[in-house]
């Protein structure tokens, strides 16, 4: 691909002078970590919706569902590669109507519309010829693959409660499904079992003793059908809204060390078509409410502590596909990001975003594979960030928002500012807290290192772009289809770090003392 500017405009580059700079001191508590995160923290969903689905007057899903992906196109497969490796997640609204063809399932239907039908469609089916394109594909590109299974095989809505299944999940089915995939020698790292089935659900629900039930069953098929433990895939659940009483219920039926991972959902934006959705992303009040989800999913986990803890398995801002005017601009990165450091503090280990491709909230774009800014702002996150979280206070417009992490290149802490001022620039420095002496002060940090700094700003300036300048580059893909190099600016460490207005800054200092990253 060809792209007619070489660097952004002009105009970015004066956008810090033309803005009211404010002076802020961060400080930066690297004694101990307040969390830890999973190594792939970073992970996207591949979903089932077929081309037919649509809201708000919108079809944008074209050929982006599992069945109908085109697994050929370099573009997809570099945009996989450059992560090295990827979580990904296969699932979504559609997986508890998917039945596998292998055992006693012979017929394969294709999705169709079907008013009376879950989500509007009819049952599909995943033909193990497709299953086996899919594991070629992930094992080329090197995914980490978590599979969602269909929760309610063989169960019936309730004639007297609407959206209620009943009986006994029917495990046949998924049994078959596993032997074919072990005797393939298919690597699945993890099984979520079933969508948005707790609380109140989402199209369905299930009882949460019933789940309960269900998910020992699903355990010990595993402990069955896999014989190593170092191959057995975790179990994860519920993957649905947090309810407290809903997944307190479940996991005291359940038991200790049946769910490894405690899986939520996060859509704290609301519906795609909301003529606010701009102001939702830039407004920190709105954008810090979703942490009571946060915490009271961390409640839950301390208290039956899983041995994988909690996971945001589906995350896609809005609603319904994502919003057609947000979710592929530069501005979706002000709430992805954000919900990412919020989530890491709360000791959330893995966030996955819907979607990789499909919808408005694609991290590519469903129909050229050209990577949406959301998708480079997840790449800097991987490969910046490590696992071990740091606290971080400061006294400024709230405004700036700030996440420490210990570097994921060792030595040093790696940081990431977002500005969601449209006229304020900070500049920053920073401060180390001593540990153990709460009541001193803390002492300025001065480095000796040159900083490395990763600047993103939307191309023209305006936040509705679709591309997004990294140090001033614009991001696109290469003529190879390859994604461009994203390399630091070597900034001197007596200066402040500056954030411009609506801007997001990455920056990595190698010379930090944190003893939580020693």
């Amino acid at each position: 691909m060809n792209f007619k500017f070489a660097f952004c405009p002009i105009i970015l580059l004066l956008s810090a002078s033309l803005s009211f700079a404010q002076n802020v001191n961060v400080v930066i508590h690297g004694a101990a970590s307040i969390a830890k995160t999973d190594d792939n923290f970073v992970c996207v969903t591949l979903d089932w919706w077929p081309a037919e689905k649509c809201d708000y007057n919108q079809c944008p899903w074209g050929k982006a569902g599992i069945l109908n992906l085109d697994l050929r196109y370099g573009a997809l497969i570099n945009a996989i590669k450059a992560f090295n490796p990827l979580r990904i997640k296969v699932g979504g609204s559609l997986q508890d109507n998917v039945v596998y063809k292998v055992g006693e399932v012979s017929s394969c239907p294709n999705f169709m519309k079907r008013e009376d039908g879950l989500f509007g469609f009819s049952q599909g089916c995943l033909s193990m010829e497709r299953w086996d394109q899919l594991n070629r594909f992930f094992n080329h590109t090197g995914v980490k693959l978590t599979f969602g299974l269909n929760a309610l095989f063989g169960r019936n809505e309730s004639q007297t409660e609407k959206g209620l299944w009943i009986g006994d999940w029917q495990p046949q089915n998924t049994r078959d499904f596993m032997q074919y995939t072990i005797s393939k020698g298919y690597k699945v790292d993890s099984y979520e079992f079933g969508n948005q089935l707790s609380g109140s659900g989402m199209g369905a629900k299930v009882d949460a003793k019933q789940y309960g039930k269900d998910v020992i069953v699903l355990k010990n098929l595993v402990k069955e059908l896999y014989a190593h433990p170092e191959t057995e895939p975790k179990v994860l659940g519920p993957g649905g809204f947090y309810e407290e009483k809903w997944f307190n219920t479940f996991l005291e039926v359940s038991g200790q060390g049946v769910v490894d991972g405690l899986t939520h959902h996060i859509y704290n934006l609301g519906p795609g078509d909301d003529p606010n959705m701009m102001n939702k992303v830039l407004d920190p009040s709105y954008l810090s409410q979703v942490s009571q989800t946060y915490k009271g999913v961390s409640d839950v986990v301390n208290k039956f502590r899983p041995q994988l803890g909690a996971w945001v398995s589906k995350s896609g801002g809005a609603l319904k596909g994502g919003s057609k005017d947000v979710s592929r601009t530069f501005a979706d990165g002000f709430w992805y990001l954000d919900q990412m450091g919020m989530a890491s503090t709360y000791d959330q280990k893995v966030f996955c975003r819907q979607a990789l491709i499909g919808g408005n909230y694609g991290l590519l774009n469903a129909t050229t594979f050209v990577p949406n800014p959301d998708y480079y702002d997840a790449l800097l996150w991987h490969r910046l960030k490590g696992s071990t979280v740091l606290a971080v206070t400061k006294e400024s417009d709230p405004n700036l928002r700030v996440y420490a992490h210990c570097a994921k290149k060792k030595p040093g802490v790696s940081l990431i500012f977002i500005n969601l001022s449209k006229d304020r620039s900070f500049n920053i420095t920073l401060s180390n807290a001593k540990p153990g002496d709460a009541g001193k002060p803390n002492y300025e940090f001065v480095g000796k290192q040159n900083r490395e700094e990763y600047h993103l700003r939307a191309l023209t300036g305006d936040i509705k772009d679709d591309i997004v300048c990294l140090n001033d580059v614009p991001m696109v893909q290469t003529d190879s289809e390859d994604i461009p190099a994203m390399d630091p600016k070597l900034v001197d460490a007596s200066t402040p770090i500056s954030i411009a207005a609506q801007s997001i800054a990455y920056v990595t200092i190698r010379d930090f003392e944190a003893p939580a990253c020693v």
